[in-house]
Parts: C-alpha cells; structure tokens; sequence
C-alpha cells in the first residue's frame, strides 16, 4: 500500500489511492441550456449549434444543422425580421450576432457547392400524406416528413412552388434566381402536384381517403374587408393583388399620393413599391416602432431594418395614428384626417385603440391602401372554417375532431404571419403526423427557459465590433436588385467567433485547465460531451462552473 511520508512526499500511485471525492458536498454537472437565440427562432433552430460550427470550420455540418430544422436558409436569411438577434446576449454586451446573414451564407454557400440535403432512403412501405400549399410551411413540412421517412405529396393552385414568396415578395428583398434555386432543390426531394386547387380540382374528403393524413397549409389570399365609419372608397385597392400585380407585371395603376395603413410586412413593401413609381407615401399604423423592451403585441410586424429603409426612400411613416375620416369627393378618395391613437391592452389578449380628440391632422392624397391582413380563402375548406377566417388547431397543429387532419401556416389562428413562423408549424406538424402514423403519443413541446445573460462568465470574451453588410444607398434602390449584400466567407467565420456560445459547450478548456484535482478528463466526441468529471477524485470545489463561460456547468447539491 502506498505510503504517504511527514514530508508530504508521495510514492507513486498515492494520488489515485486517496479519493477526495467522498469530501464533496456539491457535484459539477453539465447542463445544455438553450440560448437566447433559439428560444426566440420561430422556426426552432439552434444558431448557436450552427454559429459554432462555421467557427470551428466545419461549413458543411453547420449547413447539415442548419437544414434539418430549416430547409429555406438562403430565404430566411433574407427576409425573416430575425427575432433571433434581438434575443442574442451578445447585444448586451457589444452588438447582437449577425445571425441571419450566417444562415444566409450557408445556404448560399450550400447551392454554390450543390450539397445534398442529407435525408434517409424511404421505405418501401412508407406511407403518403398529402400537403395542401406549397408555400414555406408546406415545403418544411414536406421536406421534414421526408426526413421522418414519409412521402409527401406538395399540391398547389400555382403551376410553380413558393407560394406568397413567390407572388408577393418584391425580388429587391428576395431575388428570383435565390428564391428558384432553394425551392427547386427541396422539391427534388418530394412529390409536386401544381395546378391544383381544393374545392376545383380536388376536395378534401377524397385527399383524407387517398392520403394517410392532410397537411393544410393554404396561406392567407384573402384580403380582410376595409372601411372607415361604413364608407369605402369607389377605387379601393387591397396592398396583396397591388403587390402581385407588381411582382407579376412589373406596374401598378399610377397612384401620385397613398395612405398605406397597416404596420406589417405587406404594408411595408406596398409603399417601398409605390415610392419606387415615384408617390408620395404615408404609412399608418395604430403600433409602436419596434424596440428593445417593446412588447410585440404592441409594435408593428415589419422588420425594424425594412422600416428603417422605406424611410430611407422616402416613405413618411405615422406611427400610433390611425384614420380618424375619409375626405371623399364623390366616391374618389382626396384625403384623410389622421388622429393619434393609443393602443391598451385589455382581458384575453385583446387591445383596444383609443383615440385622442384634438390630434386630427389632414394628409391630401389621391388613394387609401389598405395592408390590414388576409384570411383563408375557403374554397373546399368551408366545413372546417366555419365563419373563421383561420384554423383552430391544438398545440401539435393537429385540427380539433379530426385525427389526420393537421394545419399550420399563415393559415392558423394565432399565426404571426412570418416565413419563419410557417417553417416552425411546418416541421411540428410534420412531427405530429409521424407520431399520429405511429401510433405515438404526443403532447405539445414546453420549451426550457433559456440562460440569463448573468449566467456568462465575460471575463473570457473581448469587444467585437459586428460585421455589417454593404447596403445599396437609397438613391441606387430603383430597380429590382437586391439591397443587401449579405456578408462574405471572411466576415463570416470573424462574426461566428464573437458569438457567447450561451449555454453550450464550447470545448475552452477552462475547465480542465482549472480543476485543482485533475478530475476533469478530455474525451472525444460530440459537443457537450467532450470532458467528463471523474467524482472519485472531484472534491466539488465548484472551479470548473465559476471559470466556465458560457453556463454550461452547474453545481447541484450531493443528495439530490
């Protein structure tokens, strides 16, 4: 037996012979903890998991990471409002990461080297299910059942895959040839019936026979009735067929002077459309800009950086105003009397727009365009809309009394309306069928609560100034190129590296570096399994969780 002398001179092997671990009375742990960023993806992804990849180089497996939550990287990294930056920790600290144009990159960077999206072989025996839209939470969900090891078959009115990104988003947000290229490459990996419409071509009662379950993701076509006190200008025109109508033709009818009223996505395209004619455009909207600390109920939908453009062209934008009156000469709209408003919340969610007397204000212009919302077109859906103009779903998306009948999508009720948003119902849905195929039992996700920004340990990371992608001046922003460059391969990888890695290992080596006992071992294999504690000789001194960075060890008590 080794010996251990009054000189505190050991013998070889001593050190493994005493065990400091029975002296602990707290146990480090490795915990994963979702970050920020990911708790606030609608679609669900991970850019921390991504982010890091592309830092350590590995280009195609952040890709890989990427695409089995998301398909439609190259779109979504153009036209998502990122909520993901807004919740980054890295923007208490110096500036949020470049999170969307990150996940630009890789799928740019995955059609420029033709990268297969990496999906198992189906079955013989696989099973089909039917997929009513072809826009993004149609094709996630089809691209997702296709990695559950399920057909789809994609049907649509449209002769071509897309939906409203294709009809309706102006090319200088989302080019054609990104839009094509991206979209052709998932279709390539499932079945497409175009030229389809439910109701016409089609009913549902024969694609529940046919098919062993029914994905409805339809859009909203529909736009939302209009007026002001009951009267409706002879002229009017909804912002969605104006916006087709430019994506499709090129034009709109010459308008010299527009109130766009709505604070979304829509609205804000229509009036960058209607200032490239050369108008002069008011937007209106009863919401607040958006802002950190602004409750998102409260402020409007479009991305902060596409309002901060419009203005940018020449778009006067009027926010927590509403139209007050229509002046109408005959039943030709002259102007409006606008009056500020003030936007309280009431019981269940609901908000009440209460006007202040004494604020009206008088704009002249020759046209009201509204950008209010649209519903479901019910065409062949009649049964199941009722006198909704969405679907009622539970919290897997699967649509209450109808066991293989799933919607998601602009279509459902309590849907934000972005394309991030369809990716997300697109890919539960998709889980939910497989689950409801396999006879499982699902219950609808409860997220972990993402780490605080207490939770980092700073002291390990220095200040980096974010890499900003060149955008055209405003005096170049007249034809349909598109604004913003995105970033290159360099900036990339340099923005991968200021990321915080929150709540994730990122393979530092404090841990191993501090352990007074050696008790931390490196091992090989994936991320957050690349040291182990050895508790035969960890005293619990809780080093390795005070140096670690990024709140990925935490020290629990022995007995529990």
């Amino acid at each position: 037996m080794p010996i251990m002398t009054p000189g505190a001179v050991a013998y070889p092997g001593t050190s493994l012979t005493f065990k400091t671990g029975g002296w602990r009375t707290a146990r480090p742990v490795h915990r994963w903890v979702p970050a920020p960023c990911h708790a606030g993806c609608p679609a669900g992804e991970d850019p921390c998991g991504y982010v890091g990849l592309v830092a350590e180089g590995d280009i195609k497996g952040a890709w890989e990471r990427l695409v089995a939550i998301n398909p439609l990287p190259a779109v979504t990294g153009r036209v998502c409002d990122h909520p993901c930056e807004g919740s980054c920790h890295r923007g208490a600290y110096d500036s949020p990461i470049a999170i969307h144009n990150v996940e630009r990159w890789l799928g740019d960077e995955a059609a420029r080297a033709a990268w297969a999206y990496p999906l198992p072989l189906l079955p013989a025996e696989a099973k089909t299910v039917a997929v009513v839209g072809a826009g993004p939470a149609g094709l996630s969900c089809a691209y997702h059942l296709r990695r559950l090891g399920i057909r789809a078959m994609v049907i649509d009115r449209l002769p071509l895959a897309g939906g409203t990104l294709r009809t309706a988003l102006p090319s200088y947000r989302l080019p054609r040839e990104v839009l094509d290229r991206e979209v052709e490459r998932l279709m390539a990996t499932v079945n497409f019936l175009p030229h389809t419409s439910l109701g016409r071509d089609v009913t549902l009662e024969e694609l529940t026979r046919e098919y062993a379950a029914v994905f409805l993701a339809p859009g909203r076509q529909q736009p939302r009735a209009w007026d002001v006190d009951g009267r409706v200008p002879r002229d009017l025109h909804a912002a969605l067929p104006l916006l087709e109508a430019w994506v499709a033709f090129g034009k709109v009818p010459e308008i010299h002077s527009a109130v766009i009223v709505g604070g979304g996505n829509s609205a804000i395209d229509m009036a960058r459309v209607l200032a490239r004619t050369g108008a002069k455009v008011h937007l209106v909207t009863h919401d607040v800009r958006p802002a950190p600390g602004v409750p998102r109920d409260l402020a409007m939908k479009a991305a902060p950086r596409d309002i901060r453009q419009a203005e940018e062209e020449g778009v006067t934008v009027h926010v927590e105003h509403a139209i007050h009156h229509l002046i109408l000469r005959g039943e030709k709209v002259v102007g409006v009397e606008l009056v500020r408003v003030k936007k309280l919340a009431r019981d269940e969610g609901h908000y009440e727009i209460v006007p202040f007397e004494g604020t009206e204000t008088v704009l002249h212009v020759d046209q009201v365009i509204p950008a209010v919302g649209q519903t479901v077109a019910p065409e062949g859906m009649e049964s199941l809309l009722a006198a909704r103009g969405f679907f009622a779903v539970d919290g897997t998306g699967r649509v209450p009394g109808h066991d293989a009948l799933f919607a998601g999508g602009d279509a459902r009720a309590g849907a934000w309306g972005t394309v991030s948003g369809a990716v997300g119902d697109g890919r539960r849905a998709a889980l939910a069928i497989e689950a409801h195929l396999s006879g499982k039992a699902q219950e609808p996700a409860r997220d972990a609560e993402p780490i605080t920004f207490s939770g980092l340990n700073l002291n390990y990371f220095e200040h980096a100034a974010r890499a900003e992608e060149i955008v055209l001046p405003p005096d170049r922003r007249l034809a349909l190129e598109e604004i913003a460059a995105g970033l290159s391969g360099p900036e990339v990888a340099l923005e991968a590296v200021r990321c915080l890695s929150c709540g994730t290992c990122m393979a530092c080596d404090n841990c191993w570096t501090v352990c007074p006992d050696q008790a931390v071992l490196k091992m090989h294999a994936p991320a957050g399994m690349r040291y182990l504690t050895d508790y035969d000789y960890c005293k619990g001194c809780g080093l390795c969780a005070h140096e670690c960075p990024v709140g990925f060890i935490a020290m629990v008590d022995e007995t529990s």
